[in-house]
């Protein structure tokens, strides 16, 4: 079984899957946001194909650590994965995670009209291998 790693914005999710071991995240693609309804379809179709046991969502932060009303927005969207696909999730802080991600690609010397590209992908990898690390240290 696999875990989702999801990065979701206003207009696109980044998606990310771990491997069967769940020791490694491979981003597998950007969902453009269309409709809640659409979005988990789209969703629901990746945890089949995946065979996915868990999905692990991105938590926006705030600096402080408390939760703004993009935080409260994303755990709404979580609460609606889990009513309609019947799928644990979990949220991982991710905070810096879009930052981290812009700097590989940066160090990488991918061009920013590229970058823009794949930052949402990335951005799930790094929520969903953080998420997975934390397990092994535990």
């Amino acid at each position: 079984m696999r875990i989702l790693g999801l990065d979701v914005g206003r207009k696109r999710i980044g998606i990310a899957v771990s491997d069967e071991l769940e020791i490694t995240a491979q981003g597998i693609g950007i969902l453009k946001r269309e409709s809640i309804k659409k979005d988990i379809e789209n969703i629901s179709e990746i945890i089949k194909k995946y065979s996915v046991k868990k999905v692990v969502i991105g938590l926006p932060l705030n600096m402080n650590g408390t939760l703004g009303p993009e935080g409260e927005e994303i755990k709404k969207f979580g609460e609606k994965l889990r009513n309609y696909l019947n799928v644990d999730v979990e949220y991982w802080d991710e905070r810096l995670s879009t930052v981290a991600a812009e700097k590989v690609l940066i160090d990488a010397d991918i061009s920013r009209k590229k970058r823009k590209k794949v930052i949402d992908k990335l951005a799930a990898v790094v929520i969903l291998q953080n998420f997975l690390d934390s397990k092994f240290r535990c």
